[in-house]
């Protein structure tokens, strides 16, 4: 039956701080701040994140300000020629793997440009104006006031897919593969807006949500600030976002309430920081922020001071489902080792990850490892050749294993693996989640149509021949040992592996059980039960509730809380299974 699944958790920001919706009241609310400013040749600088759509904002807005002279970033820009030069280097040639860029903002504009803007400022000083774009908080020496265009990641993929949006600095190129535009948002345009944004958090005066086409939405950055300081001290939750994929199923859609109608759902991120959004309740209206902008708001509180020391301000653990329940089997595939993922792709940590059964069928199974007497040669030249014949032979290599509710697989990067059909995958895991080397995808395309990469050509090289059958068996499987218990509840250790940073613990209760701080942020999802919460000894933050599959994570500042059944769930076994960084 279908589940209380909460799909909007939101954060109410605890005080009195006025939202204004639409261009006409977002236009007479700036107006008013410059008129009690009292300066007659206001500069105002509309700062946008990648993926705001410019034709909506700037005609939209221009209405409320005939009078003002409107500057567009894009015009102290370096040619599209000099950025496509200057870019091409960590874009490489591959369809999917760039490097991480070490470009910053400025590397983007030309400054005999922002010169000229600056002296026909100058040249009429008494005449207002609005600068606005990417990078537009570069172009003057001093603005008035500053508007943060924010844009939700998710979103921005969403209207890459239509092709409605450009990357940073050129116009739309990739008319054939979306995919084109989210390899240069991830290694290079985010990279480039994190850094200015990580700048101008300290003034920002209003931030503009457009994240909703048509539905803009504008707070003062003080109630976006303030909301961001309450999540650092109480239990929250991302808002999950559900996709669908060549291998979906169909559990997600009865136990997570989504559309019946869809073919299928295949993922749900629902703790990626770096993907998710973070809804803050604003008088009212619910105003959404990237959620990795709370790591950046104070990483260290959120973390943990080792973790923050270890990580910087990433959010190191990733949360995912991954539902193959009447659905097919994942591509067969490989995680990079650190040092090939440093070289080739210039991140600092790899993919180690698990796979956490929450449900499953009665043929539901996981590749994982490979047989005992297993060729790499044959191997490999059977991947290859199958790229050809649509053909290969699975099992003739990799070891396949039964998969049963509540098992934990751990796949340390170097290993191959896949989830078979008819498992739920709560995947646990860190967080570099698009570094997946596909080495076969049984012969089918990806729901554009088209084949999805594979890539031998970098598996090959981190594979661990030496992870067979009996290594795996050992190391790799429902590796699950008692660490403690007490009246109504015991606590697990069920991975992950000891090349993994990541420590989980599965914890089942009937009571109310206290828990502590571990120096690190944590992360839980309800495994078992429909409903728990959680709550502070001494009131510091409001009761939270939890749902069934439901992902929250506590941040490193709160030192105790309770967990206990709730609603339908009292009087029986809950089971929650949480991750945290070893110190």
């Amino acid at each position: 039956m279908s589940r209380s699944f909460n799909k909007h958790p939101y954060i109410e920001v605890n005080a009195s701080h006025p939202c204004f919706k639409g261009w006409d009241q977002i236009g007479g609310q700036i107006r008013a701040e410059l008129e009690n400013g009292g300066s007659k040749g206001s500069i105002i600088v509309i700062e946008c994140y990648q993926g705001v759509l410019h034709e909506e904002l700037g005609p939209e807005l221009q209405n409320s300000f005939p009078e003002f002279r409107w500057i567009d970033a894009e015009e102290a820009m370096l040619s599209e020629e000099g950025i496509e030069a200057m870019i091409r280097p960590d874009l490489t040639d591959d369809r999917l793997f760039g490097y991480m860029t070490r470009l910053v903002m400025d590397d983007f504009f030309d400054r005999a440009k922002i010169e000229l803007i600056r002296l026909s400022i100058q040249e009429d000083p008494f005449r207002p104006c609005i600068i606005y774009g990417t990078g537009a908080s570069l172009i003057p020496e001093h603005y008035d006031m500053l508007i943060y265009v924010d844009m939700a990641r998710w979103e921005i993929q969403l209207r890459m897919r239509e092709h409605l949006v450009d990357n940073l600095g050129v116009k739309n190129r990739w008319e054939e593969d979306w995919m084109l535009f989210y390899k240069q948002g991830f290694f290079v345009d985010w990279r480039v807006c994190d850094r200015l944004k990580k700048q101008l958090f300290e003034k920002i005066d209003f931030l503009l949500d457009t994240n909703e086409r048509s539905n803009p939405k504008m707070v003062s950055y003080q109630a976006v600030l303030q909301g961001m300081d309450q999540a650092l001290k109480q239990p929250f939750s991302v808002v999950p976002f559900f996709d669908p994929g060549p291998w979906g199923g169909q559990w997600m859609k009865e136990n997570c309430d989504l559309d019946r109608s869809r073919d299928n759902y295949a993922w749900c991120f629902n703790c990626v920081p770096e993907e998710n959004s973070l809804l803050l309740k604003i008088a009212g209206e619910m105003i959404e922020i990237p959620s990795i902008n709370l790591v950046f708001r104070d990483p260290a509180g959120l973390l943990g001071d080792p973790v923050h020391a270890r990580f910087g301000d990433e959010f190191p653990i990733r949360f995912d489902f991954l539902d193959t329940m009447d659905g097919g089997h994942l591509s067969l595939q490989v995680h990079p080792l650190t040092e090939y993922i440093q070289e080739k792709f210039g991140m600092t940590y790899t993919q180690d990850e698990s796979y956490y059964i929450l449900d499953a069928k009665e043929d539901a199974c996981v590749y994982l490892g490979l047989k005992k007497d297993v060729n790499p040669d044959k191997m490999i030249e059977d991947l290859h050749q199958a790229q050809k014949t649509g053909t290969f032979e699975v099992e003739a290599h990799v070891e396949k294993w039964e998969a049963r509710k509540h098992d934990h697989f751990l796949i340390p990067a170097g290993t191959v693996h896949c989830s078979g059909e008819n498992c739920m995958v709560l995947e646990i895991s860190a967080t570099p989640y698009i570094f997946t080397f596909k080495l076969w995808d049984w012969g089918r395309l990806g729901i554009d149509g088209k084949p999805r990469p594979i890539n031998i050509r970098h598996g090959e090289k981190v594979i661990q021949w030496d992870r067979t059958t009996e290594w795996t068996r050992k190391e790799l499987i429902n590796r699950i040992e008692t660490v403690g218990s007490g009246d109504g509840w015991y606590e697990e250790r069920t991975g992950l592996h000891e090349r993994e940073f990541i420590e989980t613990r599965r914890h089942c209760f009937t009571e109310k059980v206290s828990h502590q701080a571990v120096n690190s942020v944590q992360v839980f999802c309800l495994i078992e039960g429909d409903e728990i919460i959680v709550e502070s000894p001494d009131k510091a933050f409001d009761p939270f509730v939890v749902h069934y599959a439901e992902t929250f994570i506590i941040p490193a500042t709160l030192k105790e809380y309770t967990i206990s059944p709730h609603g339908t769930s009292l009087g029986k076994e809950c089971c929650t299974i949480k991750a945290f960084v070893r110190s």
